[in-house]
């Protein structure tokens, strides 16, 4: 309960002082003249001012405001490891009672995130955030639970926006150890084949062994590479090759040593992302036609491909009785092409070509033993004799997915993704096959064949097969037993999905991971982790993620389009994943490589010493070996002062803030007592000057 003075004039301020003012003259031009009764004179006026004022005695009655204190909860990873969690949440529970039970104190309690992005702990950011609507001199104090490894400390109290004093206490005890490995450099990219350097150390931090040497492990996207025995603190360089497009990880691991904190740390990786020099396509038109174009316009768009174009103009049997010299053809370089450098090339198309006596038997045997070994063809058909002049009647014949009858069907059909073909990657979602029948244009050529290996994923009328894809050794081949894709292209009836088709085609033959029908990947989402399976099957098994720490977790996958199955893992930890159904693997890192969070696991006062001596806290560990249990200081509120802790208590600086709940006002010149007042001192004047 608070008194004050109060006014409510009746007339304005400036009107009451000039009055005053004009008294003040009078009066003292009384008082200079002895004049009698300038005294009770002065009264009147001052009645008379007293009263225009309208002065009021206040009385305020005041609730205090509660202080706020700020318990924060450091649920880092590193808070992870020995007993940390439940100390943590142990002096969490103890702190908040002993504070709900101090009066006038609201409690709040901080939960520090786990941290996502490799800054490591963002402790204060944290409490920012949460004491971002309390009043800077209502905030009485924080007292942090942590290891000590916090990388947002202020480097001055100024940059806290509060005053109080900031108390940590920390998990964790001084007899720790620790063994970290650390890439000291490693390239972001690397061609595909190419030998790069990763370097790398073993740290041991704490009290583990000094001058003895450790075996490190480095795999590759997780099968074994090499062994190496490596002195700790000593830098060392290994050679590794890129060998395939897309994240190449390496592993780099350690064995545990007794007594350390954590294993997370004792393996790290570096990702290399594999990049391939320019795909090198061969594209053999064996004459011009309308398509032609279509396949030369969509290579060449594509920056990622080298193309090399031939159109056979001229077979050797044509004699037409230009002289050779006379000639401005080119060659068909067969021989170099077919013989010395067929292996330089990713994928070999014959557009619409016919044998006709350019290219000798015994390059298909090469053609042959290319797609054996790794490479790819594409046979892109056009009318197809059955003279003995087809591809299918070659050495080349074995690696065909699909036979030819000999037939070619002259009718209107519009092509149709079959049901196979909705799951594969190739042709799933391509835009128009959702409408029935496709939102694309007809077609008017067809190569009759049967299928007889491979995957028929689009049909032309009567469900022949249109598009056939086949794995055939290490290579793989595919058929399009039609000319007429460049319909689409030219717009014709609205034309179609061209560029997607065979763009996907063409990258699908060159093993372009995304496109593989079986396949288990994961990749990091906004802190999720999201586990993906690509298969041609109608269900998926379980599968069994591994997570950083060592843990398992059997997740089952969701359909979530045709051929795609997907599962999510919230707020995945930084880390390395491991994920296997029984036949594929995969591996994914969440985070960066090297996280702020793992490069000390040891605990630590000193870290937060500076800004709990600058603002009157302490720092305090909450027990001193590993076994012992967690001990909680007296909590002892108090108000101003610049020390607020010590051994064994922790001090608040209680604010002083209230609320204002009621308000009683008495007028003192209002009603009978000023009218009073006035006439005394007017009735004193009359009477003195009647005397």
């Amino acid at each position: 309960m608070a008194w004050s003075l109060a006014f409510d004039p009746f007339v304005p301020w400036w009107l009451i002082v000039a009055a005053a003012v004009v008294a003040l003259a009078l009066v003292g031009f009384g008082a200079t003249r002895r004049i009698r009764g300038t005294i009770l004179r002065g009264l009147v006026f001052l009645a008379l001012l007293g009263a225009l004022a309208d002065p009021s005695l206040v009385r305020e009655q005041r609730a205090p405001l509660e202080s706020v204190v700020a318990v924060v909860a450091d649920r880092s990873a590193s808070q992870s490891v020995e007993t940390r969690t439940d100390d943590t949440s142990a002096a969490v529970a103890g702190l908040t009672e002993r504070l709900s039970k101090l009066p006038n104190i609201d409690v709040r309690v901080v939960e520090s995130a786990r941290e996502t992005t490799g800054d490591g702990t963002q402790l204060f950011a944290d409490v920012s955030r949460a004491l971002s609507d309390v009043p800077p001199d209502r905030i009485a104090g924080v007292i942090a639970v942590t290891d000590g490894e916090v990388h947002d400390v202020p480097a001055d109290k100024g940059k806290l926006g509060f005053s109080a004093p900031v108390h940590a206490l920390i998990t964790g005890h001084e007899d720790e150890m620790d063994r970290r490995v650390q890439v000291v450099s490693a390239p972001k990219f690397g061609l595909v084949d190419s030998t790069q350097v990763v370097r790398f150390k073993v740290d041991d931090q704490g009290k583990a062994p000094q001058g003895v040497t450790v075996e490190v492990v480095v795999k590759r996207d997780g099968e074994e590479m090499v062994r190496l025995d490596v002195l700790p603190g000593q830098e060392v360089s290994i050679d590794v090759q890129i060998a395939h497009g897309g994240q190449n990880i390496f592993e780099i691991e350690t064995p545990v040593i007794d007594g350390e904190l954590s294993p997370v740390n004792n393996r790290t990786v570096a990702v290399i992302e594999g990049i391939r020099e320019n795909l090198r396509v061969l594209l053999v038109s064996g004459e011009p036609h309308a398509g032609e174009r279509t396949w030369r316009n969509l290579l060449k768009s594509d920056a990622s491909v080298d193309l090399v174009h031939f159109t056979i103009l001229r077979p050797p049997e044509k004699q037409d009785g230009t002289p050779i010299n006379e000639l401005s053809l080119i060659a068909f370089p067969t021989r170099e092409l077919f013989a010395t450098k067929i292996d330089e090339f990713d994928l070999i198309i014959f557009d619409r070509y016919q044998r006709r006596g350019v290219l000798p038997l015994i390059y298909f045997d090469n053609i042959a033993r290319y797609v054996a070994d790794g490479g790819a063809v594409l046979i892109a058909a056009g009318p197809d004799p059955d003279d003995g002049d087809s591809v299918y009647d070659t050495p080349l014949a074995p690696t065909l997915p699909a036979r030819p009858t000999g037939e070619t069907l002259e009718v209107p059909f519009k092509a149709a993704v079959s049901n196979l073909g909705e799951r594969h990657p190739v042709t799933r979602d391509l835009p128009g096959a959702e409408a029935s029948p496709p939102a694309w244009s007809r077609w008017f050529r067809l190569i009759d064949a049967v299928a007889e290996r491979g995957e028929t994923v689009m049909n032309g009328p009567d469900e022949k097969p249109l598009l056939v894809l086949s794995r055939e050794g290490e290579g793989r081949v595919a058929m399009l037993l039609s000319d007429q894709v460049w319909l689409w292209a030219r717009n014709f009836e609205g034309g179609g999905p061209h560029v997607p088709l065979l763009r996907r085609l063409a990258h699908w033959l060159m093993k372009e991971p995304d496109l593989e029908e079986e396949a288990l990947r994961m990749q990091a989402e906004n802190g999720d982790l999201i586990v993906e399976r690509q298969t041609l099957e109608e269900a998926v098994e379980p599968v069994t993620v591994t997570l950083p720490t060592g843990e398992s977790r059997q997740l089952t996958l969701d359909r979530a389009e045709n051929g795609l199955f997907r599962s999510r893992i919230d707020d995945a930890p930084l880390g390395l994943y491991r994920a296997t159904d029984g036949t594929l693997t995969a591996l994914a890192h969440v985070g960066p490589t090297d996280p702020k969070e793992y490069r000390s696991l040891l605990s630590t006062t000193e870290v937060l010493q500076p800004i709990a001596d600058a603002t009157g806290g302490t720092v305090q560990r909450l027990k001193e070996a590993a076994d012992e249990a967690v001990t909680i200081p007296r909590i002892v509120p108090g108000r101003g002062g610049s020390s607020f802790g010590g051994p064994g208590w922790l001090g608040l600086d209680v604010s002083d803030a209230y609320e204002v709940t009621g308000i009683e006002r008495t007028r003192l010149l209002a009603g009978f007592l000023g009218l009073a007042l006035f006439l005394a001192a007017l009735g004193a004047t009359w009477w003195r000057e009647g005397h």
